[in-house]
């Protein structure tokens, strides 16, 4: 080890030991520390106990106990303290409903029982129930006066009156979880006339009587299955997640393809169960702490996708002088829809629903938001069929790339009609000088005015469109369930042969079935790709009949991809291809390369007479290929 690595060694050890004894804590900092493990350690000595207590005698709510028996009553006292004349009843249910939403509620844990989307049918032709009876929970954990830890989710609330509506429609209903005494707890509901979106609040009264003094917040469980709602359900599956949003920050997710759970450090806005098409959000007013979320998977055959749990931490006054406020959104995830949340708001209050549906980021992000979308509602609010909405858009955008397909099929076409020049600098330079040969080349092109890169540049920027369209269609629930020609549903595969034999390395990628439009536009797009490679001045270089089958060999592999996606989609492709198939031959017919060649020449001789000026590409490429030629020299 010689003594520069010594000195190293040296020299980090200093900043470790030094950092160190800067960030040590300070005696009050440590007093602090104390107290809070000195806390913890009571917290959970006491739940120890009462875990152990409950074990030994467990009692639970039940659905009735004797009023004579006066045992029974004491031990309910004993095990729900002041909430026990809360611990027995009979559930009952209560159905709140609007244009859009029914939802029932339970008077047992006063929580919401079943959300159906009244404008929307499961792929059998079912109501489309979010949640029901088991698959879904949520309560509030409560501590008594005399140690016990209760739920609400136990409890049997009480209906205060009948559903009321106002003078707007917007109906509210109340549920009250009584005491032994004066103190209560109300669940408010609140539905709008018009909206997916429905208020709760927690309202006490004089609750701190009957709890730990101190008390300033509740803990929250939510718990739901997510249905399988559509007709194919590996592709449903990838969009089924759950999202999050921190406060005054971005919207992220748990994973799609296995079991996932995350603590989150930080304050939390709301939480999305979400699958393809529908979510459920819980929404705070002012924020959620120490949230934690867990996504299970769910087996094939279970008629789920996936199994959700948030468990969080929610502000709360007992005393009843400021409520508890939240919101629940049962819904579609339609752009405009979510959006429309965010329109009264500014900066970091906005929501930003609309993250929940998957445009793709960045740059095929934007231009899904402010080109594809508007482009889209514009067409669908005079045209009711979705296949001749898809139509007209494949064509607009066709339209406005035209410039873009002219100037990449005439930088194909200069190339080609230089071909014969290329192959006789091919045959003068021998293949054992590769950078003389390019040196050569890019001096041609350099006097005719012809870059490689004119002919890419033009494909490239047509890729933010290729990819927007590949987001865009999974996500629009507007193609949800709608038909065209063979296809039932534009949001799922339109599959015209099908077969239940399980084919080992096939079925797995490619399905139990073949998607007609996904066969069209895999032929299209061979057809396409022969096309083109006609066009194209293919060099004679190693390697160049390799790329020439991987180009045909493409479309054979995307059609395994496209096979289970989004019948739209390989619509929308087949489609457009089909145009520039249509195009590519227009432009062929207006272009003529004897000419062409000509003003390459003229242009030629013009440029012979200036000064010569190379960019600072070629300045680039020429002095790799001189270091590349000083490398092989020093080989040899």
């Amino acid at each position: 080890m010689d003594k520069n690595t010594i000195f190293g060694f040296v020299l980090i050890a200093l900043i470790l030991v030094g950092f160190t004894w800067m960030n040590r804590p300070n005696e009050e900092e440590l007093a602090m520390q104390k107290h809070y493990n000195d806390s913890i350690a009571l917290v959970q000595q006491k739940e120890a106990a009462l875990v152990a207590q409950q074990k030994a005698e467990p009692v639970v709510a039940t659905d009735s106990v004797n009023p004579n028996d006066t045992a029974a009553l004491a031990k309910m006292a004993d095990a729900f303290g002041a909430f026990g004349v809360a611990a027995t009843g009979e559930e009952k249910f209560y159905t709140v409903e609007n244009d859009l939403v029914k939802l029932v509620f339970s008077n047992k844990g006063g929580r919401i029982y079943s959300a159906t989307l009244k404008k929307y049918q499961t792929h059998d032709s079912l109501p489309l129930v979010l949640f029901d009876a088991k698959e879904s929970s949520m309560g509030f954990t409560l501590v008594t006066n005399n140690n016990r830890i209760v739920n609400t989710s136990d409890l049997f609330f009480e209906p205060v009156g009948d559903v009321k509506t106002d003078a707007k429609g917007n109906k509210s209903f109340v549920l009250r979880l009584k005491t032994s005494g004066a103190a209560y707890l109300d669940f408010v509901y609140t539905l709008p006339k018009n909206d997916y979106m429905m208020s709760f609040s927690l309202k006490a009264n004089a609750l701190n009587t009957v709890v730990p003094a101190g008390t300033n917040f509740l803990e929250m469980q939510w718990y739901s299955k997510i249905r399988q709602q559509e007709h194919g359900r590996k592709f449903e599956d990838r969009y089924s997640n759950i999202h999050y949003k921190y406060v005054a920050d971005d919207v992220e997710k748990l994973s799609e393809t296995k079991d996932d759970e995350k603590k989150l450090p930080n304050k939390v806005k709301w939480i999305a169960f979400k699958d393809q098409f529908f979510s459920s959000i819980m929404i705070a007013e002012d924020a959620f702490t120490s949230t934690n979320l867990k996504s299970t998977l769910e087996g094939e055959n279970s008629g789920y996708l996936k199994s959700y749990q948030a468990d969080m931490s929610v502000a709360f006054d007992p005393t009843g002088k400021k409520s508890t406020n939240l919101s629940f959104f049962f819904g579609p995830n339609q752009y405009k829809v979510l959006s429309a949340y965010d329109k009264e708001l500014k900066g970091d209050d906005k929501l930003q629903l609309r993250s929940l549906i998957p445009l793709g980021w960045g740059i095929f992000g934007w231009v899904n938001r402010f080109a594809i979308i508007p482009m889209f509602n514009l067409f669908s609010g005079f045209i009711s069929n979705f296949g001749i909405i898809i139509l007209l858009m494949t064509v607009v955008i066709k339209l406005v790339l035209y410039p873009l397909t002219y100037k990449s099929y005439v930088s194909s076409a200069k190339m080609r009609v230089l071909k014969p020049e290329i192959d006789e600098i091919n045959a003068r330079i021998p293949a054992d000088k590769p950078a003389e040969r390019q040196k050569a080349t890019m001096e041609l092109y350099s006097k005719v005015g012809v870059s490689p890169m004119n002919g890419c540049l033009p494909m490239l920027l047509q890729m933010p469109i290729l990819f927007a369209m590949f987001s865009f269609f999974p996500a629009a629930i507007e193609l949800r369930q709608e038909s065209f020609l063979w296809a039932t549903d534009l949001s799922s595969y339109d599959a015209i042969f099908s077969w239940n034999t399980y084919i080992p390395l096939i079925t797995p990628y490619f399905g139990n079935h073949i998607s007609l439009f996904t066969l069209l536009m895999t032929v299209a797009t061979l057809v396409s790709t022969k096309l083109n490679m006609a066009n194209t001045a293919t060099p004679d270089q190693p390697g160049a009949g390799m790329m020439k089958w991987m180009m045909y060999l493409m479309p054979i592999m995307f059609m395994f991809m496209f096979n289970s996606y989004a019948s739209g989609l390989s619509y929308y492709y087949f489609v457009s291809t089909l145009i520039t198939i249509v195009q590519t031959y227009a432009i062929r017919a207006t272009v003529d390369e004897k000419k062409l060649l000509a003003q390459l020449h003229a242009k030629r001789n013009s440029n012979a007479k200036k000064p010569a000026k190379k960019n600072g590409f070629m300045e680039r490429l020429e002095q790799m290929q001189r270091e590349q030629e000083k490398k092989l020299k020093n080989r040899k």
